[in-house]
């Protein structure tokens, strides 16, 4: 799968244009924020990226940033503007022609920005303890839809895990299906360099997720994908395909369920863009100045990270409520007995 991928990427493909699905996004999806920053990146650089969602979590000011699957250098350019000369932004990628579009525009990029602050790797994704990066160092991973194309996701997960700092998140895209990919459509080069022969069943990512130590994955946006190309949708018959954000943090005391011990948090505001609302995830959007019920996970999360600032905690772990509601689990118990004359347990 490797080879497929890289002569995919780095011979078949010579621009955004020649991709026969909907996995990419185009400008228009971005925020309007970011299209700044997109226009002082190469042209040769922004036709050649290939991503499905977008990578730029907020408060990254001085951060180091670990870009998997970098390509072109689209991201890793985006973000070097947002981390700022105290940050760094290292991109890693296995495809030769594409990391050599990334490199010949590093110095044009160094002259726009007025700093230096990127640098390239070659590297296998799942074979990350291989490259010269020092476990624990790095604040925050991306990834645009590349997890898909690695035939060991697994191994991906845990050497994130191990490149994180505490408190560090892995906030990536990437696109899944809903169900279990058939093998038609696995083995087919087509489909899999568009990243949808190697997309994972949600529940099995959100489940090697939790392998890895990630426990609680969130959810942040989500989209269906659209098969363009009718001889590549007859493949995948009725498999519905998402691209899909989710942010995993490098928490160690995070449940397996949301429990409540009554906490609750306040957003003081003073994040770069997020001024009346702070966005978690999909089901976290936090309204500046309101006190904001949570669970304990998403207390730690918003703690122990480096959001911890901007935010005011209420409550501790003392006492336990049970499940948070609303949280899409339920106790499995009946709440009333079935027959009013059951006789008492023993």
């Amino acid at each position: 799968m490797h080879n497929v991928v890289q002569d995919y990427y780095g011979k078949q493909l010579q621009s955004s244009d020649d991709l026969k699905t909907t996995a990419c996004c185009d400008a228009s999806a971005m925020p309007e924020w970011l299209k700044p920053l997109l226009s002082q990146i190469h042209p040769e650089v922004l036709s050649r990226y290939y991503g499905c969602g977008l990578v730029c979590p907020p408060k990254l000011e001085g951060c180091r940033i670990l870009d998997l699957g970098s390509g072109s250098g689209r991201d890793v350019y985006a973000l070097a503007q947002l981390v700022g000369p105290e940050g760094e932004v290292v991109g890693v990628d296995m495809t030769d022609e594409q990391l050599a579009v990334a490199e010949d525009h590093r110095q044009w990029h160094s002259d726009a920005f007025g700093y230096s602050n990127v640098r390239f790797m070659k590297g296998y994704i799942e074979k990350l303890d291989e490259l010269d990066l020092e476990p624990g160092s790095f604040d925050v991973i991306v990834s645009n839809c590349v997890v898909n194309l690695s035939p060991d996701k697994a191994a991906v997960l845990q050497g994130i895990k191990k490149l994180l700092k505490p408190g560090g998140e892995f906030y990536f895209s990437d696109v899944y299906s809903d169900r279990r990919v058939h093998d038609a459509a696995k083995n087919d080069s087509v489909l899999y360099g568009e990243c949808l022969g190697g997309a994972l069943y949600w529940n099995d990512f959100e489940r090697l997720a939790i392998e890895a130590g990630f426990v609680d994955p969130r959810l942040v946006e989500d989209r269906p994908l659209e098969i363009t190309d009718p001889a590549l949708a007859a493949i995948t018959e009725n498999i519905r395909f998402y691209s899909a954000t989710y942010r995993l943090f490098n928490i160690d005391g995070l449940e397996s369920s949301c429990e409540d011990y009554g906490q609750a948090v306040i957003y003081r505001g003073g994040i770069e863009h997020s001024p009346h609302t702070f966005m978690l995830d999909k089901h976290h959007i936090i309204e500046a100045g309101k006190i904001f019920p949570v669970c304990g996970n998403t207390w730690m999360m918003l703690k122990n990270s480096r959001f911890a600032e901007h935010f005011e905690f209420i409550g501790n772990f003392e006492r336990h409520f049970g499940l948070f509601e609303g949280c899409g689990s339920g106790m499995p118990f009946d709440r009333v007995s079935a027959e009013s004359d059951a006789s008492p347990c023993c």
